[in-house]
């Protein structure tokens, strides 16, 4: 391995090491426009990368604001990693770092698509799990993404509106959205707790469980979108059942949708009390 390359010294920069598998890295730059064929004849792209890294980004995000809200309660947490993780922010951080300059794609891939950089910031996840290992993964994700582009206490204190941004989705794309309660009953301390199920074209998309109708909604919401995101199979679906409903040609606007609570216009800011009872 020749460090004085530039592909190695430039990751070094970006990384903080140097790689031992440099191809990873070419294919965590690799958007699926420009799949290159191996020699076994099988397509490449940063897919199966993204698929590793979204998942290891999940795990490691999930430990470091578990240790830093000491006494934020589970669903807290759980919306505080969901901030963090959403297509918006890790975006936003591919910018910043650089990743813009290094994704391969198609002139063909409309400007506005550009959650391309985001998704290969995932896959480069992916890529520093397989080459170095969980270890230096994690003190990856943490000095060099989390400490660097994110705050912790003020993205906390951000709540985004799941079922605001489904219904806005759906009003663009022509498209019925409803909620129905399912059932409501207590849990073993006697609080009520709410379960509601999302409903598109007659079909449940998403269902949610919460201690208000709200909440429940919310949650709900919030399963109903990642399906629509990350159901390729759905998408076709919903694509071609839309376009047989209107008689028109049905676009592929399913990169409108917030993945994991894209905060657009939606985001409120709670208050400092608040927060750690959230």
């Amino acid at each position: 391995m020749n460090r004085k390359k530039a592909p190695y010294s430039s990751l070094y920069k970006l990384l903080g090491f140097y790689p031992e598998n440099i191809h990873l890295y070419e294919q965590a730059f690799l958007h699926k426009s420009s799949s290159i064929e191996d020699d076994n004849g099988k397509w490449l792209n940063n897919e199966r990368l993204e698929f590793l890294g979204d998942a290891i980004l999940d795990a490691v995000v999930a430990d470091i604001v578990y240790k830093h809200f000491q006494y934020g309660r589970e669903g807290f947490l759980t919306n505080t990693r969901s901030k963090i993780v959403q297509r918006d922010t890790l975006n936003r951080i591919a910018f910043e770092i650089g990743l813009h300059n290094k994704v391969v794609s198609s002139a063909k891939i409309n400007s506005h698509n550009n959650y391309m950089y985001g998704n290969a910031l995932e896959a480069l996840i992916g890529a520093v799990y397989l080459d170095q290992g969980y270890d230096v993964c994690y003190k990856f994700i943490e000095n060099k993404i989390i400490k660097e582009y994110v705050v912790l206490d003020k993205i906390a204190r951000k709540e985004v509106n799941f079922k605001s941004s489904l219904i806005e989705w759906g009003q663009k794309n022509k498209l019925e959205i409803a909620f129905n309660l399912v059932e409501s009953f207590t849990d073993n301390d006697g609080n009520p707790v709410f379960q509601t199920e999302v409903m598109l074209l007659d079909m449940s998309i998403g269902i949610g469980i919460g201690y208000t109708k709200k909440e429940s909604q919310q949650n709900a919401s919030k399963m109903a979108i990642k399906k629509l995101r990350k159901d390729k199979e759905f998408q076709v679906y919903i694509s071609e059942l839309k376009e047989k409903l209107q008689n028109e040609q049905s676009g592929d606007n399913f990169d409108d949708l917030p993945d994991e609570a894209e905060e657009r216009e939606l985001v409120m800011e709670k208050s400092e009390d608040k927060e750690a009872v959230s």
